[in-house]
């Protein structure tokens, strides 16, 4: 688009409009502007404004304008100096002392920031991503200021240094400086906003904080939510409570009051009411950390002292301050019992909430973008790993001590009668795995290193496969598009790589190599167990929704069956 200065005769209506610029020819309007579009506004530096954008009651400095955008009542709105919006901005994340910082910018993924937080061990690698990110930043440092076309801004305070993208709705906000507000996005009444990025259709309102933070796409910040740095990837939902240090990857959900979230990794994760976690013991400061792996649920007033690990789909109820490690324990409950940490391993598998949890997730997804990861898969080599390892441990702890009553793990307590059911559940589940992997990919097309699985924050990947990604970023071969492509192969490559993995799990184990007849009969084998699974998850839908649940329903009428339609019509 062509712009221009205004005219003599535009500039006196302007002035009759209370319109001011500290130099008019500093002032760029569209081929089509018209008078009508400015009043009440004060201009200082350099502005351009777009076709059919409106501006009222305003001070802008040093800010170009897109098309169709209306700014009216905002206090000011100005770009003081030059600035990279948020980009190159340092999140310590999960440890409160800084050890895991890493640098955020626009387009980050989840992926590129778990490796940058997590896998420090690769210093070369983290050191050489941090350089391309911030070389990346100051690529893009300007005194100029935008807001993208369609955007609207009413009633704002302080607007400094903030890039606006396209159809973004700003409202009410009190105070934003140095950051982003990607495409899309709300930010609403009475929010604080400082050192930020704000991904595409993510929503900030109702007075919250965000501080030195990463919203990710379609996340949602709310009702006085308090986040100091924190990352917080696609698909989260926080309200009413605090992070501080905060690794959320996607669909971490914390909606509760006095809900604390502190220096830790979550994914997948939804925090009960008073959720609760401490990482200081009074000794050498704030250095504490927590892992609670995919899916894990804290109950109501749960309580962790770091440093602990739950693995995944760990429902946690109680208080637990020895410092647990139950990662190779998925789908079990870590209950509090007279002090101490009870743990019921696979527990959970029969439990319709981890059923609905994971099918929950994908249907929730409301990205349109899709930067992030996401295998939202039941069945995977990662979760399977866990439940092999899960059976030798507790397979090793009944063969050292068959008759005891209960056996030490890790700092909980696992009973006999839990560990006997524990090993059931988890063969059944690794049955069904297995065949669901070779079911769902071809493992003639893709080859498996043996290396172990991990969850790189929403995106299940061979270790051995981020190992050479380190190697090649850390000597100069990798740029951050090409990591992202990496990422986007192996995520492509997901499902024959998964295969593969259950094929040579099932050649370890037959002591052979299989037959293609072999294979098939696994997979038909598979899903009779699958069949099996879901029957008792069933069955515990079915108390969860059966009579005995109906306490309190339709409580004014004395007949059953009228208590029981409002049951039925509510639930």
């Amino acid at each position: 688009m062509n712009y221009r200065v205004t005219t003599h005769t535009e500039r006196e209506a302007l002035r009759h409009r209370g319109c001011f610029a500290e130099s008019w020819e500093s002032v760029e309007v569209s081929e089509d502007f018209r008078v009508e579009q400015l009043r009440n506004v004060r201009f200082e530096g350099s502005v351009r404004i777009g076709s059919n954008s409106r501006i009222a009651d305003s001070t802008i400095a040093n800010y170009h304008i897109g098309d169709n955008c209306t700014i009216d009542d905002v206090l000011r709105m100005e770009c003081r100096y030059p600035t990279t919006f948020g980009e190159g901005v340092r999140v310590a994340a999960v440890n409160e002392n800084g050890g895991r910082t890493a640098v955020i910018y626009r387009e980050i993924t989840a992926q590129e920031a778990y490796m940058m937080t997590m896998l420090r061990n690769r210093r070369d690698m983290v050191s050489r991503m941090e350089s391309m990110i911030v070389e990346r930043s100051e690529a893009h440092r300007t005194d100029i200021g935008r807001v993208g076309n369609g955007s609207t801004i009413i009633g704002a305070r302080f607007i400094r240094e903030v890039r606006i993208e396209e159809r973004c709705r700003i409202e009410g906000t009190s105070h934003l400086e140095n950051g982003t507000v990607g495409e899309g996005s709300y930010v609403g009444i009475d929010v604080r906003g400082r050192d930020f990025i704000i991904d595409n259709n993510a929503r900030v309102d109702g007075a919250s904080s965000i501080e030195r933070c990463f919203v990710g796409e379609n996340s949602v910040v709310g009702n006085g939510f308090t986040a100091v740095d924190t990352l917080m990837f696609a698909n989260c939902h926080f309200e009413n409570g605090e992070a501080a240090s905060v690794f959320a990857g996607p669909f971490t959900v914390s909606h509760h009051k006095s809900s604390l979230l502190i220096a830790g990794i979550f994914s997948f994760f939804n925090a009960g009411s008073g959720t609760n976690q401490s990482n200081h013991l009074f000794k050498s400061g704030a250095v504490h950390q927590a892992v609670h792996q995919r899916g894990t649920k804290f109950g109501s007033s749960a309580y962790v002292m770091s440093p602990a690990i739950e693995g995944p789909y760990t429902v946690v109820l109680g208080r637990h301050t020895r410092h647990h490690d139950t990662q190779d324990m998925p789908f079990s409950y870590l209950i509090e019992e007279g002090g101490e940490s009870l743990l019921m391993p696979a527990l959970a598998l029969k439990s319709y909430g981890t059923i609905r949890d994971i099918e929950k997730w994908k249907s929730r997804d409301g990205r349109t973008l899709k930067r992030d990861n996401i295998c939202f898969d039941e069945f995977n080599p990662f979760i399977l790993g866990k439940m092999l390892r899960g059976v030798d441990i507790l397979t090793r702890l009944e063969e050292e001590n068959p008759e005891a009553k209960s056996y030490n793990y890790n700092r909980t307590t696992i009973r006999a009668t839990m560990l006997t059911r524990g090993k059931r559940l988890y063969n059944s589940a690794i049955g069904a795995s297995i065949g669901a992997l070779l079911e769902g990919g071809d493992y003639s097309r893709a080859t498996y290193d043996g290396s172990e699985w991990i969850d790189l924050a929403g995106q299940y990947i061979p270790l051995g496969e981020v190992e050479r990604m380190a190697s090649n970023i850390a000597s100069g071969n990798l740029s951050l598009e090409s990591i992202k492509a990496t990422l986007g192969r192996l995520m492509a490559e997901y499902r024959d790589m998964a295969a593969a993995y259950a094929y040579n799990l099932l050649w370890q184990l037959m002591g052979a190599k299989p037959s293609e007849e072999e294979v098939q009969s696994i997979i038909a084998s598979s899903k009779n167990i699958l069949r099996q699974m879901r029957e008792a998850t069933e069955q515990d839908r079915q108390r969860d929704t059966g009579l005995d649940m109906m306490v309190g329903y339709g409580y004014d009428f004395r007949d059953e069956k009228e208590q029981e339609a409002d049951f039925r019509n509510t639930r």
